[in-house]
């Protein structure tokens, strides 16, 4: 009796939008991501367009994967940092430069 009194509670914790306070959050979460990822491709640099980009719930930004070159990253920092509702910036981002 005790497991499937705890079965709703392993379902919840494995919601990854379960800390979405509200569908208004998710949105704006969702507005803040497609603008930078709107911004990076706008300035048509190839590296760039190798970046991901995350918004949480509170408008911090996590940007990951390949640039070229450390001016690039620091573009793409850059660009993440100037948009609307953005709070914090992580760069988990690896300069890679092609062979």
């Amino acid at each position: 009796m005790a497991g499937a009194l705890m079965l709703p509670i392993a379902g919840y914790s494995g919601d990854s939008d379960s800390d979405r306070s509200s569908p208004k959050a998710y949105v704006k979460d969702s507005v803040i991501t497609t603008k930078i990822k709107t911004e990076l491709a706008e300035e048509k640099l190839s590296s760039l367009a190798h970046i991901s980009v995350d918004t949480d719930n509170k408008g911090a930004v996590t940007l990951t994967g390949n640039a070229a070159s450390q001016k690039a990253m620091d573009k793409a920092v850059s660009i993440a940092r100037a948009v609307d509702g953005v709070t914090s910036v992580q760069n988990n981002m690896q300069i890679k430069t092609d062979k």
